[in-house]
């Protein structure tokens, strides 16, 4: 019987989310399909940072001798960002997703834009905006009069405002005038961490995922998934991800366009080193071409997740998923 340590929970924003997902993989791993093949442990991470099983606190130690793998089902800072690997790596822990380097780079967006940009792929232009700091930006008032100039000087408007790590479209904001940009930064858009600011792309929204050594293909590509908004939305933000979107799996773009969205999930995934299995973000312009806008290195597996309604429409299911995944993981 393997130990699997499911990890959730978690210090950054997406806490609930990656309940959510951890959920899900340990009710898997608890099912009648695996069950006789795993013993799922439920490690949770609380928002101030310490492990805990069975509602006790433990150490790294403990958390060694008590797993023989931990499936990663954080989201956001610590989980996402290389840290935990870091730390598994040290206490010589296998778990699921990329490692520690591969994890920071596709985390920072601006790290990852720069690895589309050397792998020969489209990405919107972007600008980067530091943390504001009173004692050295001056007063906020004047201070976001000038820093919307610069943007609008830079890059043709409208704009898309991110943190420049995280993920679930935490904290993102459309601004399609000079006042909206000065509105964001006066409301302190980035007041807790450095944000890029990129140029909106019409088109369609296409999420494609990979996995590794599925199917007897070292690289496996998954159908290329069409994101629809609800038409009160402009961009793909927290309550869409998780609520009010329509996925269609596969989704409706032309053979060449799926061949390309193919190909280039498929390269960001190798180009960044990436391990196991993500998820890139497209925008289809109907006469620029495909455009990435980020990678995501550990996808969610909740009920309203991507990368399970592709394994659907591809004959497969999310407990064979786990399973491929925790066999990776362990031969690490």
């Amino acid at each position: 019987m393997i130990k699997v340590g499911v990890i959730r929970g978690g210090i950054s924003s997406e806490y609930e989310v990656s309940l959510k997902t951890g959920s899900n993989v340990l009710s898997h791993l608890r099912s009648d399909r695996l069950n006789n093949k795993y013993k799922a442990i439920d490690i949770l991470i609380d928002k101030d940072g310490t492990w805990h099983i069975s509602g006790k606190p433990i150490s790294m130690e403990e958390v060694s001798n008590s797993v023989d793998v931990v499936f990663n089902a954080l989201h956001g800072d610590y989980g996402e960002d290389g840290k935990v690997q870091q730390y598994l790596n040290i206490w010589n822990i296998p778990y699921t997703g990329s490692g520690a380097l591969p994890s920071a780079v596709g985390f920072n967006k601006i790290l990852a834009k720069e690895q589309f940009i050397k792998l020969g792929i489209k990405t919107p232009n972007y600008f980067v905006v530091s943390r504001y700091i009173e004692e050295i930006d001056g007063p906020i008032e004047t201070y976001s009069r000038n820093i919307s100039k610069q943007i609008h000087e830079k890059l043709s408007p409208y704009w898309i405002l991110k943190p420049l790590s995280g993920g679930s479209s935490v904290g993102m904001k459309i601004c399609k005038t000079y006042v909206d940009l000065v509105n964001a930064f006066l409301e302190g858009i980035n007041l807790e961490t450095d944000i890029l600011v990129e140029e909106v792309i019409e088109g369609k929204e296409a999420t494609v995922g990979v996995i590794n050594n599925f199917r007897d293909k070292k690289v496996y590509v998954l159908p290329s998934t069409e994101i629809k908004l609800p038409k009160e939305k402009d961009f793909f933000d927290y309550e869409a991800k998780y609520v009010s979107a329509e996925y269609i799996c596969p989704g409706n773009f032309s053979n060449l366009e799926k061949e390309e969205l193919s190909r280039l999930a498929g390269l960001i995934h190798t180009g960044l080193n990436l391990d196991h299995y993500s998820r890139s973000d497209f925008i289809v312009h109907p006469n620029k071409g495909i455009y990435a806008l980020e990678v995501n290195t550990l996808p969610g597996l909740t009920d309203h997740s991507l990368i399970p309604k592709m394994l659907y429409a591809v004959g497969s299911d999310v407990p064979t998923f786990i399973d491929h995944i925790l066999t990776l993981a362990l031969k690490r």
